[in-house]
């Protein structure tokens, strides 16, 4: 009767294990959805056969963020997952204290970018060029420029003239390219009477003046554009990362809870 007693003391709540494992099998999946995303895109650009290629692309890979979001997801849903599903103390400290490194990290890049907003202004702007540089060694670095200067509506990191850093783009005599002086598509103000997109739109406008060259194409960076637009959705991007930041420290509060649950219990046996 004693040791029934000591063992009615404590237990693993139940609503707390499936709980956890609920969130983070569903977490797991999503992980592995990223991954096998990144995964499929590099077969088909054929960096899985020849791996040696991924040190080849000048700029940014919009691949990497699949690839690296989805690895620490699959990580941490799996911890998460298993360590809620066994009662495995260890599995569920890894959860913990990995996501309790993603929230330091996190916080400290927030820290500094605000301490530092200069230095990242200039290494926005390093990494901007760079993948201008790249725009044509890669579809989906080309896609994502051409998303965030349509989006944006802005042309290269603080104008047209960033363009001369590609070599399809740039204006010297000695440049065979069609799009010599030129902007890709995505810099064109769009007419809304087209149904289809002029993808030589851009073509030699950079040879017109300043003020021809605005009846055409976005004449303003991106960097100041995003500037503007971070400044009007400041509460909304502040409300996400907060939100985010909560979500890990519940994680963790969760995960923490069951591992002195199951602590407890294994101590009155």
């Amino acid at each position: 009767m004693g040791r029934k007693h000591r063992f009615n003391a404590a237990e693993v709540s139940c609503c707390l294990k499936y709980f956890l494992f609920g969130i983070n099998i569903l977490f797991w999946l999503l992980g592995a959805a990223f991954l096998g995303i990144g995964l499929w895109a590099w077969a088909e650009k054929g960096v899985l056969s020849n791996l040696s290629s991924i040190t080849d692309l000048g700029g940014f890979d919009p691949v990497w963020l699949f690839i690296v979001v989805g690895g620490v997801m699959f990580v941490l849903g799996f911890a998460g997952c298993i360590g809620a599903l066994r009662e495995n103390t260890f599995l569920l400290k890894f959860f913990s204290v990995f996501l309790g490194l993603i929230f330091f990290l996190e916080l400290t890049t927030g820290i500094l970018a605000f301490v530092f907003k200069d230095w990242i202004k200039d290494q926005l702007n390093f990494f901007i060029n760079n993948n201008v540089k790249a725009y044509r060694d890669d579809i989906d670095l080309q896609n994502l420029i051409d998303f965030a200067q349509e989006y944006w509506s802005c042309c290269g990191a603080h104008g047209p003239d960033d363009w001369n850093l590609n070599i399809y783009f740039n204006c010297t005599e000695l440049n065979p390219s069609r799009e010599r002086c030129g902007v890709p598509f995505s810099c064109c103000v769009k007419d809304p009477a087209e149904d289809v997109i002029n993808t030589q739109c851009g073509y030699d406008v950079r040879l017109q003046g300043e003020l021809d060259r605005q009846k055409y194409i976005y004449t303003k960076g991106c960097v100041g554009q995003f500037e503007r637009w971070l400044q009007d959705n400041l509460i909304i991007v502040a409300g996400i990362f907060v939100g985010i930041a909560l979500l890990q420290i519940f994680g963790i509060c969760l995960a923490q809870n069951l591992v002195s649950d199951v602590k407890a219990v294994k101590a009155n046996w």
